[in-house]
């Protein structure tokens, strides 16, 4: 038996887990306020779900799915990420738009792990269903700083943006593109040829460094807008600079799916080496009746959980036990049900299952203990316990019928 980890995947102990249920947690509360509605996929589908909506020139359906035959025959993916997932979701449950939906999970993708990027990573992810009007991709945008904001982090991250336009001016910068490029062809990676092909686009997506030369002198997309394109694009700029949020037009920005029109973001940082991206969305007007729904426009955003990970300072609140130090047989017996007790009104309570007094005083302050409870037959013959605040080393007899009261209240308010 091998008794590692798969490469790609990592487990999560302790404060590390605590930070990651933070930004959950934060992701959903901040959600809420957004108007946004709980939903949850499974964490795989079937294949042509991804297929029909990734586009056959995407790197995920070409190298990075997880796809396999299950035992009836059918073909399986696991999740590489939400948007096609939710919008089978969408029109297999015929919900009603215009909607907001958040959801969070594991991803999958078979590609070379690096610092905030692992073959199983998860995500939270956001989309709006149902609005055309480019002020739901300001209100998106806003959401996303607003999260940045709240982990801490948006100093040290910017925002990249970019309209791809309307269908007449991706047909138009295609053209163009594939002009520009052919010219460059034999020079270019093996990837952007085939990309050169099948969608030029996503040429400019290319991480590799004589592709970067390349592209640096390509035609900008923005000469191809249409006067729809370029006032939806200025609509949302003019949004962004009312909301005080700090941008910068890249005309290179191009999202790696297919599905992708007019607005196309990523918040970026520096601090997670080639792997830049915190957050990343845009638009997809036409995905869902690509897919047999209903023409529906659409824009969303995921960020993911590891990379924030790697950016935020975040240690849960320590919680102080009460620590137990029952004294005697009977005692004994008394302290399973007296932490029963307390554990049912909620208070954190920890004690060892034998040992000395002396001992167990040792082990409540190795714990950082906030109180211990002392309790033998006489404490037991009247129904009171010896309460010891651990910080002060003061001590006093109390009810047994008034040490919930204590611990939640007078405790926690200094008053002891």
């Amino acid at each position: 038996m091998t008794h590692q980890t798969v490469r790609g995947t990592k487990d999560l102990l302790f404060d590390e887990w605590h930070k990651f249920e933070y930004i959950q947690q934060t992701a959903n509360r901040i959600s809420n306020l957004y108007g946004f509605l709980p939903v949850q996929t499974p964490i795989f589908e079937y294949t042509e779900v991804f297929t029909k909506t990734l586009g056959d020139s995407s790197d995920i359906i070409n190298k990075e799915m997880y796809t396999f035959c299950d035992k009836g025959g059918k073909n399986i993916t696991l999740r590489p990420e939400f948007t096609a997932a939710v919008v089978r979701l969408l029109i297999e449950k015929k919900l009603q738009t215009p909607i907001k939906l958040f959801s969070t999970g594991p991803a999958f993708r078979y590609e070379r792990p690096q610092k905030g990027r692992q073959r199983q990573f998860h995500q939270i992810n956001f989309e709006v269903f149902g609005i055309e009007d480019p002020k739901a991709d300001v209100e998106l945008i806003s959401l996303a700083w607003h999260l940045l904001t709240e982990f801490g982090i948006n100093r040290n991250v910017r925002l990249e943006i970019n309209s791809l336009g309307d269908g007449e001016t991706i047909t138009k910068y295609r053209e163009a593109l594939v002009l520009y490029f052919k010219k460059y062809q034999n020079d270019l990676s093996e990837d952007s040829q085939n990309r050169l092909i099948k969608n030029p686009l996503r040429i400019l997506d290319s991480k590799d460094e004589k592709d970067r030369l390349i592209i640096s002198n390509a035609p900008k997309i923005s000469n191809d807008y249409t006067k729809e394109s370029s006032s939806f694009f200025e609509q949302i700029l003019n949004g962004l600079t009312t909301l005080s949020i700090p941008y910068t037009v890249n005309n290179k920005l191009v999202r790696g799916l297919d599905y992708y029109c007019h607005t196309v973001f990523e918040f970026v940082t520096e601090n997670l080496g080639a792997q830049g991206a915190v957050f990343a969305g845009g638009r997809y007007d036409n995905l869902v009746s690509s897919v047999g729904g209903k023409h529906t426009p659409a824009i969303g955003f995921a960020g993911g959980i590891e990379r924030i990970m790697e950016l935020i300072n975040y240690l849960p609140k320590e919680e102080r036990s009460t620590y137990l130090i029952p004294i005697g047989r009977e005692a004994e017996e008394y302290a399973l049900i007296l932490a029963n007790e307390l554990r049912r009104n909620g208070l954190y309570v920890s004690y060892e299952y034998s040992g000395t007094v002396k001992n167990r005083m040792k082990k409540a302050n190795q714990a950082n203990a906030k109180a211990a409870l002392i309790f033998g037959d006489e404490e037991l013959s009247n129904k009171t316990l010896k309460v010891r605040n651990m910080d002060t080393g003061e001590e006093k007899i109390v009810a047994c019928d008034n040490i919930i009261d204590l611990l939640h209240n007078q405790f926690m308010a200094r008053n002891f």
